[in-house]
């Protein structure tokens, strides 16, 4: 298994690889030799290549572990030297259009799967790495009519190994679902801590008196913006949607402010703690 991008994700998979003998020999690739050095001492990787085509080269699956405005480039770059079979699967947070063009790139040469691991943590990098990442989370597989059976069948039982929990959603399904309940709520993280620099509020210094509201809910602000730059990006169609929605409920907890309006005020809150309660 070669991993390209061997950070939290790609490093957490290639320590429970390991670790359960779950393939031969784990390959790391990566543009900082000082980090894949790491990954070899954290025995999240066997050995590594800072040349992309001899890191994929001879590899039975492929794992795009990387930012995924990087997938197309890299997937191009590899292609002459996949061996014929070869499974290259990713760990992106945006499916939909990028499936069947990552399957158009790699046919007929390599069969591509859609992957998302569901099991990220504020922290990023190898040092942040854990074997037990996965165990107990979700992870979406986004198979299409293209996607080969066997090739599904191996990702699937890498995952499952892993202590992973697979589903299999349609592409734009995952796009529509990941938008509401994973890429919004990191949006409104970084928007309010944003808000916090405007000159009317920070020439107080609001944070060195925040306590645990807004620590927590801002845990996600402190993900690495090249990601969740590509991932808003990528899913800019759902994305824009999700802001319209959440933009529609803020003007409506506002009227109700403005119109003092205690009991919409509190049928809004009452709901949403129901809801928080019992299903998150």
């Amino acid at each position: 298994m070669t991993i390209i991008g061997v950070g939290l994700i790609g490093g957490s998979l290639g320590l429970i690889a390991k670790q359960k003998n779950l393939v031969e020999e784990v390959v790391g690739f990566g543009r900082k030799r000082g980090m894949l050095q790491k990954a070899v001492s954290l025995k999240a990787i066997d050995r590594y290549s800072l040349s992309l085509p001899k890191a994929a080269e001879g590899a039975d699956l492929i794992v795009l572990a990387t930012p995924m405005g990087t997938f197309e480039k890299i997937c191009r770059e590899i292609l002459p030297y996949l061996q014929r079979g070869a499974v290259v699967t990713d760990v992106g947070s945006v499916k939909g259009n990028w499936v069947t063009r990552l399957e158009s790139i790699l046919s007929p040469q390599a069969f591509f799967v859609g992957g998302h691991p569901i099991a990220g943590r504020e922290k990023s990098g190898v040092e942040a790495a854990r074997a037990d990442l996965f165990q107990g989370s979700r992870c979406v597989l986004t198979p299409t009519s293209r996607t080969d059976p066997a090739a599904l069948e191996k990702v699937t039982r890498l995952w499952e190994k892993t202590g992973a929990k697979v589903a299999l959603i349609d592409p734009v399904d995952h796009d529509q679902i990941m938008g509401a309940v994973s890429h919004l709520p990191h949006l409104a993280a970084y928007a309010l801590m944003e808000t916090l620099t405007h000159p009317k509020i920070a020439r107080n210094k609001p944070v060195q008196f925040s306590a645990g509201g807004l620590r927590d809910f801002t845990r996600i602000a402190a993900s690495s913006p090249e990601m969740w730059r590509d991932i808003f990006l990528t899913n800019k169609e759902v994305m824009v949607e999700m802001i319209d929605l959440f933009q529609e409920t803020i003007e409506k907890i506002k009227k109700k402010i403005l119109d003092e309006d205690g009991e919409g005020l509190f049928e809004i809150f009452d709901r949403a703690k129901e809801i928080r309660q019992k299903e998150v």
